[in-house]
């Protein structure tokens, strides 16, 4: 044992914070650092979440309106110039498959996915998806394409 390895005794040290309410002997009685009176000091006390101190909390002041429908089917929408911006670039042929719209972010895994008829599209594509708007599913026809939904 030298200088460099001293360590105290285990459970020694790092009391775990100072210890109160232990009577007026110990300097930290009465009222044990909770001040006097109101809800902070007594035991038991626990803040509700959102609590303002009384006043109308910003919960219970905004009001509730509308109605939410459980059984929404949420689409991510694409444009048919996003297709064809795919066909420019490449990234397909002739053939537009859900997992290609994955593939170029155009869509997640668990997406569902509405072709809409904003742009134009020049080229003759096989679209797969969940749903087509009727003008979308015109202009593909027009092109030369076809629109199969899954």
């Amino acid at each position: 044992m030298n200088l460099s390895n001293l360590k105290p005794a285990e459970g020694a040290a790092n009391r775990a914070g100072k210890i109160v309410g232990r009577g007026q002997g110990s300097g930290k009685g009465g009222t044990a650092t909770r001040g006097h009176k109101g809800a902070k000091s007594r035991s038991g006390y626990s803040k509700k979440i959102g609590f303002e101190g009384g006043q109308m909390p910003l919960q219970r002041r905004v009001p509730k309106f509308g109605f939410t429908n459980i059984n929404r089917k949420e689409y991510q929408g694409i444009n048919l110039d996003k297709l064809q911006e795919l066909v420019d670039k490449k990234a397909v042929k002739d053939a537009v498959a859900f997992e290609d719209l994955i593939e170029n972010r155009l869509a997640r895994k668990n997406d569902l996915v509405k072709i809409l008829g904003g742009g134009e599209l020049k080229a003759a594509l096989k679209v797969t998806a969940h749903k087509f708007t009727a003008s979308a599913k015109a202009a593909i026809e027009a092109a030369g394409g076809e629109a199969i939904s899954l």
